[in-house]
Formats: structure tokens, C-alpha cells, sequence
């Protein structure tokens, strides 16, 4: 089945339902919901350092497969939009994070992201660089890592769900 690409911009949208079902290890229900209807179920644990078995892989092992495959699929969903024959590709990245530790707690903050892009190609080298240009704003995880944006928590209590964020 062969889903034609709109017109219009529209809205992807995902949501995800975790349920948290032993030491540290959390079952997860993820939706496409628009444009079309997807389901997947994943899961993710920690190893002894948080407590966890390690019985599935950890939050950012999934994350910087996410960054990876996103980038992937791109170079080669638009290399066929745009003319560029790929033979290989391989696609290395590092993510770096800064661990502060507070007290009994540590808080993060990105550090650096790396991606390093292995194209075999019998194109010239700018159009290899225009699919790489085109990949990297065709990738979702690339332009929300590449933005400013408001995450917002919430709490549900008995009267409803209230801010978490302090405000």
C-alpha cells in the first residue's frame, strides 16, 4: 500500500501510555495518531545502577536509536525523491551528556550530538550534500533537538491534573 504524500501541511502526531511493571522496567504503548493510526509496543529498563534488570534497553539507548534511524530513513526516503543512488550507507552517532550529581539526586544537560554520515554514491558530491541537507530537515528528532521548546508536566491529583513545572 502506497500512502501518497499531502499536499498541505498536516500535524504527525504520537502519543505514548507507560506503565511501570518492575524494579525500573517500563511497558510502553505508542500511537501514530495523525496523520494515520500506528501501534507499537516497547519497553525500557535500567540496569543495577538505577535498580533496574536490565531486561529491555534504557530510555537513551532508544533515544539515540531514534536520532539514528530517523536521520536513516530520511537519506533514504528523499535520496529516491531526489535522484541520489545510494550503494551503502552507514550512520554513526554520539550523543554527550553532562552528569552533575546534586545531593542524592543529578541533574543533565546536553553536552554534544554527532552524526556522521557514511554515503556510498555514484552522484557528485553536492547532490550527495543536498540529500544530506534535505535528511536533516525532513528528520523529526533533528529539528526538535535543534529547537527551543516547552515540555510540560502535569500531575494528576483528585481534582484533576495541576502544573508540575512550578507555575
Amino acid at each position: 500500500m502506497t500512502i501518497e504524500q499531502p499536499k498541505e501541511p498536516v500535524d504527525v502526531v504520537f502519543a505514548c501510555s507507560g506503565h511501570a511493571t518492575g524494579k525500573m522496567r517500563n511497558d510502553l504503548d505508542v500511537r501514530m495518531v495523525e496523520p494515520m493510526l500506528e501501534t507499537f509496543t516497547l519497553a525500557t529498563d535500567e540496569g543495577p545502577f538505577h535498580g533496574g534488570d536490565a531486561t529491555a534497553p534504557p530510555p537513551l539507548a532508544l533515544f539515540i536509536g531514534g536520532l539514528t534511524g530517523c536521520i536513516m530513513t530520511q537519506l533514504r526516503a528523499f535520496a529516491k525523491r531526489m535522484g541520489v543512488q545510494i550503494d551503502d550507507l552507514h550512520v554513526d552517532c554520539k550523543i554527550v551528556w553532562q552528569w552533575t550529581p546534586r545531593d542524592r539526586i543529578y541533574e543533565t544537560a546536553p553536552k554534544s550530538f554527532e552524526i556522521d554520515i557514511t554515503l556510498e554514491s555514484p552522484n557528485p558530491l553536492n547532490e550527495q550534500m543536498a540529500l544530506i541537507a534535505a535528511a536533516k530537515k525532513g528528520c523529526f528528532v533533528e529539528q526538535t533537538l535543534g529547537q527551543s521548546n516547552v515540555i510540560r508536566h502535569r500531575l494528576k491529583t483528585a481534582e484533576g491534573f495541576v502544573s508540575a513545572d512550578g507555575g
